[in-house]
């Protein structure tokens, strides 16, 4: 039997690449689509896909944090993330939280249906690049909760004095998260910890 795939995805260029994509497959049928979570939501829940493609970003928020709602009660969902980029963060999240796939927009076709494939017969699937860069990063210490708000801020171009009024902090127990995450992610200027945040996902930036 075909695998019955649902495609959320708010792209609606990327979503017509990903129809033509999987054409090419002969048994993977798209079963439904939607351009924003809340519709998408609905659809699964009337479909009960074999496997979801589940875009990463959505102005209603970021798909991550809605895994629980597919996962929930016994559900055998089968999840696949449509990210822009990988981010290491964002990926071992994502698998955390449930997913078997991670796959970014620019994946070549035939990756593709090997990942929905895959995942349809119950593995997880990464595609060999997005592997390598989840294994660079294994082993490295996790921020707490409270670094990564600092790092948030700091990527906003907040001061440490900033952001110590805006979170109600003395200056030196931030300046003492700096350190911390300056030696987690392994950078010695705001700057490198701004950009190393966004280019591993650390840090969730909405454009």
């Amino acid at each position: 039997m075909p695998v019955r795939l649902l495609l959320i995805e708010n792209q609606k260029l990327v979503r017509l690449g990903i129809r033509s994509a999987v054409a090419d497959g002969g048994d993977i049928d798209i079963v439904g689509e939607a351009g924003d979570l809340a519709t998408g939501f609905e659809l699964y829940s009337e479909l009960q896909p074999d496997v979801v493609i589940l875009g990463l970003r959505f102005p209603e928020g970021c798909s991550i944090d809605h895994l629980d709602k597919y996962l929930s009660g016994g559900s055998k969902a089968r999840l696949i993330v449509l990210a822009d980029h990988a981010g290491d963060a964002e990926i071992s999240r994502a698998l955390k939280k449930g997913a078997l796939g991670y796959v970014c927009k620019d994946v070549d076709p035939a990756e593709l249906i090997k990942a929905i494939r895959a995942v349809a017969a119950g593995r997880r699937y990464l595609p060999p690049d997005i592997a390598v860069i989840l294994s660079e990063h294994v082993g490295l210490e996790e921020l707490t909760p409270a670094e990564v708000t600092v790092l948030r801020m700091i990527v906003g171009g907040m001061s440490n004095k900033e952001i110590a009024f805006a979170l109600d902090l003395s200056e030196n127990t931030v300046k003492t998260h700096v350190q911390n995450i300056f030696g987690k992610i392994g950078v010695s200027d705001r700057t490198s910890a701004a950009t190393t945040a966004i280019k591993r996902g650390l840090v969730r930036v909405d454009l």
